[in-house]
């Protein structure tokens, strides 16, 4: 797969050039795709191991993966436009992508604004440095402590449940940090500005890899979640454009190779789902 700059698309663009010639004429691309032949996506290259940068300064991780082997799929190329975390639905309501591609953990809140196409499941857990891990060993060890957050983040919810258990035990509340993004959150706890930090258990997972175990997974998973990428509400097309590749992925492989590549395999799932409305969540 050859990646080069596109000519006349604006921003930080990535294209990936289907390779081959055999084209997916069982897939629904949308009209528009098809016609412009490229898949607009807002991501999140803040947010290792699923969007980053890498050494050379290129767009890297299980998104960008992903979002190639989807763009392969749909015989169109990929322009990947770096938006902030908190900014990607606004970007995507108000029509700039088609797509708003990243770990969104499917809440209530968002199916306000948009709908969700399910690629991974998670839940929450605790990050904290290794020498401050053993004094976590419960969800009851959390209460009265200082936890990073991201701005928009499910972990913000997070907090506030686990906090209303706090005072129904007559213990503290949990005292919430809010960072603009995520690599914001992992210098505090590094720096010991708070107590540690909440994340999805898959890229908490990455991180404790990653920082060669400086930061430790503490026991506990809190809250279960779907994850999905957004698209606008009501663009069932595209929803069923994105379910369908996903699912493409699935069966023949490819999704599962990606997963193993990033060590991500205890998150995958067999059927790609869209979800529209509260009911569809499973609490």
């Amino acid at each position: 797969m050859k990646l080069k700059p596109a000519a006349g698309l604006g921003g930080v663009v990535l294209l990936a050039f289907f390779a081959g010639s055999v084209a997916a004429k069982d897939l629904p691309v949308t009209p528009t795709i098809r016609q412009a032949g490229v898949l607009a996506i807002s991501g999140n290259l803040a947010y290792a191991p699923f969007g980053y940068l890498d050494a050379s300064g290129k767009p890297a991780g299980l998104d960008v993966d992903l979002a190639n082997a989807a763009s392969d799929a749909l015989g169109v190329k990929l322009d990947i436009i770096p938006i902030p975390f908190a900014n990607m639905i606004p970007s995507l309501v108000s029509g700039r992508t088609s797509v708003a591609w990243t770990t969104f953990s499917v809440t209530p809140e968002r199916l306000k604004q948009v709908e969700f196409v399910t690629y991974l499941s998670a839940s929450t857990v605790f990050v904290t440095t290794a020498e401050k891990a053993p004094q976590f060993p419960s969800k009851e060890s959390l209460c009265g402590s200082r936890i990073a957050v991201q701005t928009g983040s499910l972990a913000n919810d997070v907090i506030e449940r686990l906090s209303d258990e706090c005072r129904k035990e007559g213990k503290h509340e949990i005292r919430k940090a809010i960072y603009p993004e995520q690599k914001d959150t992992i210098q505090a706890v590094l720096t010991g500005r708070v107590d540690g930090r909440f994340d999805d258990s898959t890229a908490a997972a990455y991180l404790e890899t990653q920082t060669k175990g400086r930061l430790k997974v503490t026991p506990g998973a809190y809250f279960p979640t779907p994850i999905g990428i957004a698209v606008r509400k009501g663009d069932t097309v595209t929803a069923e454009m994105m379910r369908a590749t996903f699912q493409r992925l699935i069966d023949n492989g490819t999704y599962g190779t990606i997963l193993k590549k990033y060590n991500m395999s205890g998150s995958a799932i067999i059927k790609s789902q869209i979800i529209s409305n509260d009911a569809q969540i499973q609490q």
